[in-house]
């Protein structure tokens, strides 16, 4: 049921109203007294939304009503009012035909696998405990939401010298960027404004591909960065003064490096499969990366530590744990701005990072489990044979850390896919990396006639997605 960022699938048949009740209804009954509830633009979140907060007030838990706002901004409200839990109707950076659910801990962390697990089976057993008629919970608005997670942006950055900025909302929630990056002075243009669940300025997600108009907006005028958001604002990439998109992991490298450089042995929280980039960086600054599975939970986890002093994922997801451990868009924006301001343009900051080649794949395939389960047979195989100085990481999909480079092959928490990624210090060692890699999944692939043998989701699997 849950994936590594909640709940997620198509309207009408993985999501449904049935589902968006019976989670709430499980909510109240594993204790979870009072929940902060908010949602995202698309359409059928308003009845996902109605159907979420029914269950809950059925089985004697209150609600605190935020309405459509970003995720990050539900997040935060969880541990200021002191509810139990929140969540967010939302399906993130995908197409207007899903929807889903996001569910945070108190603390405003995503919830862990224990309380998913513990939502998952109350539902699977249809255990609620639903009340008698004068034992319903209550709802109220939170109207000032919003207005305390814009504040708080307010007082995180300090910007001396605000640079121009134009900001892609992509139709989603994230304006509450746009509306702290004025009130810090910076001249603000603004693309994709309008709330639209059907995102018709650009898809959701975004990618190198997706933000060509942020690109071509900045490139043509006295902007001096481009700032994109997904969905539901969880997330933030960038395009520099040239309108050139900054390389998602270049991105995290100078958050990393930034959040790093004032104290020695700080540590960077990362998942599997992030470049090395990031550990130069971090090394370059007298920290060091601990790495996680994939998934902001599992980031927000280890960044919660007290050594910790920053997480993220390449996806665009960046955690600060002294202000939030929630993946926070505008958060990263306002950061991004204030580095800027502080160091000079976007793209010598870019050049000034060395970056190595990477390749990346999405193979699409029936039975990820299975397939992947015969990957790690393969891996093994392959690497603690011939290869003694592999180190071998299952936690999360199959991780191999060689002396010049790295592979993972890791089946999706959302999608039917099985994604690989390589990674070497030149292009003759990734090639070699990539060619053991795809060797190795398309050998798991045909043990298992009913796959689609080697159809790329990306293609050649060349690009930064």
């Amino acid at each position: 049921m849950f994936g590594t960022s909640g709940i997620r699938g198509t309207v009408g048949e993985d999501v449904t109203a049935d589902l968006a009740l019976d989670v709430g209804r499980a909510l109240a009954s594993d204790g979870y007294e009072q929940v902060v509830v908010g949602r995202d633009v698309r359409e059928s979140g308003i009845v996902m939304f109605d159907a979420l907060t029914a269950g809950l007030r059925e089985c004697g838990a209150d609600v605190l009503e935020v309405g459509v706002a970003s995720t990050p901004t539900v997040a935060r409200a969880v541990p200021r009012t002191g509810a139990d839990a929140g969540v967010v109707v939302t399906a993130s950076h995908n197409p207007p035909t899903d929807n889903g659910i996001k569910l945070w801990s108190a603390d405003g962390k995503a919830f862990d696998p224990d309380q998913r697990e513990s939502i998952a089976t109350r539902i699977e057993r249809e255990a609620y405990d639903l009340q008698p008629w004068d034992g319903h919970g209550s709802s109220a608005p939170l109207t000032d939401a919003v207005d305390r997670h814009a504040a708080a942006l307010i007082e995180s950055v300090t910007i001396d010298d605000p640079p121009s900025v134009v900001v892609d909302v992509g139709n989603g929630t994230g304006e509450i960027t746009a509306r702290v990056l004025d009130e810090l002075g910076c001249d603000v243009v603004t693309l994709n404004g309008q709330q639209d669940g059907s995102f018709p300025g650009r898809p959701s997600e975004p990618t190198r591909e997706t933000l060509a108009t942020l690109s071509s907006c900045v490139a043509v005028t006295d902007a001096q960065l481009g700032i994109a958001h997904d969905g539901d604002a969880d997330r933030m990439h960038a395009v520099d003064g040239t309108g050139t998109f900054v390389p998602k992991d270049v991105l995290f490298a100078l958050f990393a490096r930034e959040a790093a450089e004032n104290g020695d042995g700080d540590v960077v929280a990362a998942p599997v499969g992030t470049s090395v980039t990031v550990d130069d960086e971090v090394a370059a600054a007298g920290g060091s990366v601990s790495r996680t599975p994939v998934g902001d939970v599992h980031v927000a986890e280890r960044a919660a530590r007290s050594d910790a002093v920053f997480g993220g994922e390449p996806s665009g997801a960046w955690i600060w744990p002294e202000e939030t451990p929630c993946p926070d868009g505008p958060l990263a924006a306002c950061k991004l701005v204030e580095l800027v301001a502080e160091r000079g343009p976007l793209s010598e900051l870019v050049a000034d990072v060395d970056s190595y080649p990477i390749r990346r794949r999405s193979v699409e395939v029936a039975d990820k489990e299975a397939v992947m389960e015969r990957v790690r047979e393969r891996v093994r195989d392959r690497y603690e044979d011939e290869d003694q100085r592999a180190e071998i990481d299952t936690r999360d999909g199959v991780y191999v850390d060689l002396e010049n480079g790295w592979l993972l092959l890791r089946a999706s928490g959302t999608e039917p896919v099985v994604r690989l990624t390589v990674e070497a210090r030149t292009e003759r060692q990734v090639e070699r990396l990539e060619g053991d890699a795809v060797g190795i999944l398309q050998r798991a692939i045909e043990r298992f006639p009913s796959e689609r043998r080697g159809e790329s989701r990306s293609g050649a699997g060349l690009t930064d997605r």
